[in-house]
């Protein structure tokens, strides 16, 4: 029994000596700190003196150069879109003058924007219709956006244009892209189908009867049972 009150006394002896270390060294953690900020003030104020500029500069460029330049692009492209939806291609396209510079205008001008992206998705649309396959494909390269929908149309056309420029592997290629791109189930099965008469088209059976099958797992409500025709199809075709 004695033993045993020695030892938990001794155990809390020991506790008490590791407790009074710790703060021991936390102490002279302390006073090494207070020493280095002691030695080094002036640097430790030029280097807080250059983070607050930096933040500074940042809010500065967002709200004195970043907003304007979203604002002029914004309104380049509205004017450009009521043009377009008027059936004013020439017009909406622009390009041609400062004056009127359409969505091809407002891309080059406002590249980094989101009106200025969106420009160039609407550009592209536009040269493809005049049958500008090149221009158009360049164009709609430089589309980016966070909508998937939006992106997954992007490949699509692109897919077109390559198939009108006798690229039709290439093309193959972007309508797979097409249909992983978007979340959208629709979208997702139009591009897959796409992808599918495309592979029928260039003999690629294999190809072929990997998108109709996907389509006959994923999307059937879409299909009305045309997928298990198709599949059949490629067995003849």
């Amino acid at each position: 029994m004695a033993n045993k009150q020695n030892n938990k006394k001794a155990l809390r002896k020991n506790e008490g000596k590791e407790t009074v270390e710790f703060f021991k060294d936390l102490d002279k953690d302390a006073l090494n700190t207070e020493r280095f900020i002691e030695r080094y003030t002036k640097q430790i104020s030029i280097l807080f003196g250059v983070l607050i500029l930096g933040i500074l500069g940042y809010f500065a460029y967002q709200q004195f150069i970043v907003a304007p330049k979203n604002l002029e692009a914004t309104k380049s492209y509205l004017i450009a879109q009521k043009n377009l939806a008027e059936g004013k291609d020439d017009l909406a396209l622009g390009g041609k003058s400062a004056a009127n510079p359409g969505f091809t205008g407002t891309y080059k001008e406002y590249p980094s924007t989101d009106a200025g992206k969106l420009s160039a998705y609407n550009a592209g649309l536009l040269e493809f219709k005049k049958g500008n396959y090149q221009k158009a494909y360049d164009l709609l390269d430089d589309f980016d956006s966070d909508n998937k929908t939006l992106v997954a149309m992007k490949y699509g056309a692109m897919a077109d244009c390559q198939s009108n420029l006798n690229k039709n592997d290439d093309a193959l290629s972007l309508l797979d892209k097409a249909a992983s791109a978007s979340d959208d189930p629709y979208t997702s099965y139009y591009f897959t189908r796409k992808a599918g008469l495309l592979a029928l088209a260039l003999n690629k059976k294999d190809a072929a009867k990997k998108y109709f099958s996907t389509i006959d797992e994923k999307y059937k409500d879409y299909d009305n049972g045309q997928s298990d025709a198709q599949i059949e199809m490629t067995k003849y075709y």
